[in-house]
């Protein structure tokens, strides 16, 4: 009697340490963003503005469907279900549809670090707090450089949802924030509330699928050779875009992501000197001219990060076959959330285009001369400036890095 009390008093103090692991409550985050029904308002302040947005989140037998609108400004809304993903933007009476990977979320996963990350950051629990009159466990996610941001999570308890997010930069300064307001998880949500609240029978509907690219006319591969601390290559593929095809190659370190797209239909005329910098809110972008190519390096981390990923980029080579290499009808590996720029057709990087919430996966709605986003809409696609949601808060996306097929 005493030994089975003495397992059992084990079995219990090591399943409550399992439930303390702060890396296990990320995973749990994760998951109830992804598999519970939910809806919530919160509050986005990022790169000096603020926005409300409310959430609604279903999921069931049929997969998942989401409905993300802005209470403020312009009403933008944002519909998924399934693989569909449309964007109804009231103030361009403009409604773009176009197809979103099944895993991608609107309100997407928080940082999952994985086992190639455990040496680029330290997950620690800080001192429990109450935020917005619930229990919440405090979670910091700390990177061991200069090189990528940190986050910081207050997660509910009862539920393991994201009550209060922060992206943070390597002095402890907080670059974005994410706080709901309100947030109740549901047992059932009536196929009303994933209806637009806006009549767009007079608008103007824009659709786009992914054009196929022709394998035989490509003769260039790339690969890095010295990148940042962590990072290794983790995806590559071909995609034509409207100023035709790039190679789009995704970096990683686990947590942090970076997208490289190179304009391999054309080469460009080398330019010593002719380096392309910019940033906007947390997304950094460095453009630059490599064996005669235009290489443009974009994603959520800090600007140095960017410039020593474009300049370590060379050409490998002869490419594989094009059943490995060219994404032909299929979207592209998503490089990760807020991995987007806009580029002018005739090279160079014209402007970082992240201006809008970044915990929402979905497409880039920017310059329609060349977005390398892989659920760009092409060459069809207006310029809606502060339009479309972006990926989220440093999660990887896709074959990026850590969750399973996320975002």
């Amino acid at each position: 009697m005493g030994g089975c009390a003495a397992l059992w008093i084990a079995s219990d103090a090591l399943a409550a340490a399992s439930g303390d692991d702060p890396r296990g409550w990320l995973a749990r985050t994760d998951q109830a963003l992804s598999n519970r029904n939910y809806e919530g308002v919160f509050v986005h302040e990022h790169a000096g503005e603020t926005e409300t947005l409310r959430v609604i989140h279903r999921f069931d037998s049929e997969g998942v469907a989401e409905r993300l609108l802005s209470m403020d400004g312009s009403g933008r809304e944002f519909i998924r279900k399934g693989t569909q993903l449309i964007c109804y933007l009231p103030d361009r009476r403009t409604v773009l549809v176009e197809r979103s990977p099944d895993s991608a979320l609107l309100l997407t996963g928080l940082p999952r670090v994985d086992a190639t990350a455990a040496d680029q950051y330290e997950v620690k629990e800080l001192t429990r707090t109450r935020v917005s009159g619930r229990d919440a466990r405090v979670i910091a996610v700390t990177p061991m450089d200069r090189l990528r941001y940190g986050y910081r999570l207050w997660i509910d308890e009862a539920t393991a949802m994201p009550l209060k997010t922060q992206l943070r930069d390597s002095h402890g300064g907080v670059l974005e924030q994410i706080v709901f307001t309100s947030i109740t998880m549901l047992s059932h949500i009536p196929n009303s509330e994933l209806e637009p609240g806006v009549d767009a029978r007079t608008y103007r509907w824009v659709r786009r699928e992914a054009e196929p690219v022709d394998g035989r006319s490509l003769s260039v591969s790339w690969e890095a050779n010295s990148l940042p601390p962590g990072f290794r290559m983790t995806a590559s593929a071909r995609q034509m875009l409207p100023a035709g095809p790039v190679e789009h190659l995704v970096f990683s370190d686990g947590l942090a992501s970076v997208s490289v797209f190179i304009e391999i239909g054309r080469a460009a005329s080398p330019e010593p000197g002719k380096d392309d910098a910019a940033t906007m809110g947390t997304s950094s972008a460095f453009s630059t001219v490599v064996q005669g190519y235009r290489v443009t390096a974009v994603g959520e981390v800090p600007p140095e990060t960017v410039r020593l990923i474009a300049q370590s980029i060379r050409n490998s080579g002869p490419v594989p076959g094009a059943p490995e290499s060219v994404a032909s009808g299929a979207a592209a590996p998503s490089p990760g959330p807020r991995s987007r720029a806009t580029l002018d057709p005739s090279g160079g990087l014209d402007a970082v285009n992240d201006p809008s919430p970044s915990i929402f996966g979905g497409p880039s709605l920017g310059n329609p001369a060349l977005s390398p986003e892989p659920h760009g809409l092409g060459a069809e696609r207006p310029t809606f400036g502060n339009a479309g949601p972006v990926g989220g808060f440093g999660a990887p996306g896709g074959p990026a890095g850590g969750g399973p097929g996320k975002r």
